[in-house]
């Protein structure tokens, strides 16, 4: 890290240098160097029902949480999540991010739920220097799509967290090229999470939900299965064009919104980096659950 990059870093932080000890100071200096390579998960994040309930899914991304920080403890976490949509491209600056209960007609349980992390400004900060596109933002905290997964990933909430927008006027194309840039991050010690769903009709799952019926419809099945075989064969620029899957497409992706997330975990894949299928379930018709760790 340079002196320049330094001295911004102090400026972001909520205390003076003047008031900081010399293990802060030393924190900071060493933040940025390289680290062992971290991976880039991809989570299906569902219903926010999840951050309550004990089941196959959130035992098995507690497990990817608990295997992450045996190998290396992450130094921030910075997660494209659906639920945050602009025009523009934005990282979250805030020194300690709201957590936002961005959804209605649930259990008070759920609502009042914290989960209080602290943010990452100085992290947003270099990834708006290396990112040109990117923009600093204080407007928004950590919305149910970050939130209810990292309370099982991370459930002592003692990794700073910061969020990157989906700009809904860009192309696929043009959000895999931004997820690329984002690759030095993983060796500075930096959880890339990509937060949305592969089949995501509500419109369609609602009936299911409201009846108990966990059963897929065959068109999320299939569409939830050809995507798994592009990534399969590395095939990911396939994957911009949903409608390339059939008539499926439209119907698992009647909006990109949870779709893009995907884009930016496969985006950070290296050439021969292993990508490993974490979690495969489509349910209530239209949800798909398949999560994915690569590296």
């Amino acid at each position: 890290m340079d002196r320049k990059a330094f001295l911004k870093t102090l400026a972001l932080l909520p205390l003076t240098a003047a008031a900081m000890n010399l293990q802060d100071l030393h924190t900071v200096a060493t933040s940025f160097k390289k680290s062992e390579k971290m991976p880039v998960l991809f989570i299906g994040h569902g219903s926010p029902m999840n951050a309550l309930e004990d089941n196959a899914f959130t035992r098995r991304i507690k497990k990817l949480g608990e295997d992450i920080r045996q190998r290396q403890k992450p130094n921030a976490i910075l997660v494209v999540s659906a639920h945050w949509l602009t025009r523009g491209s934005f990282v979250t600056m805030n020194e300690r991010p709201e957590t936002i209960h961005d959804f209605g007609g649930f259990p008070a349980e759920l609502f009042a739920m914290q989960y209080p992390a602290p943010g990452a400004p100085a992290y947003a900060q270099q990834v708006i220097d290396m990112v040109p596109d990117l923009h600093g933002s204080d407007e928004w905290g950590l919305d149910h799509g970050t939130w209810t997964v990292l309370h099982h990933l991370f459930p002592a909430a003692d990794v700073p967290v910061f969020q990157l927008s989906l700009d809904f006027y860009k192309t696929p194309e043009q959000h895999f090229a931004l997820a690329a840039q984002l690759q030095k991050l993983r060796e500075r010690g930096v959880l890339i999470i990509g937060s949305g769903n592969v089949v995501h009709n509500l419109r369609q799952s609602m009936p299911k939900l409201m009846a108990g019926d966990a059963t897929p419809y065959d068109w999320a099945t299939e569409f939830d299965e050809w995507v798994k075989t592009r990534i399969d064969q590395r095939d990911f620029r396939s994957l911009f064009d949903v409608q390339k899957a059939g008539a499926s497409g439209p119907l698992a992706v009647p909006t990109p919104d949870h779709y893009w997330p995907l884009l930016y975990t496969l985006a950070l894949a290296d050439k021969d980096e292993p990508i490993t299928h974490a979690f495969e379930e489509v349910s209530f018709g239209g949800l798909s659950m398949r999560t994915l760790a690569v590296g």
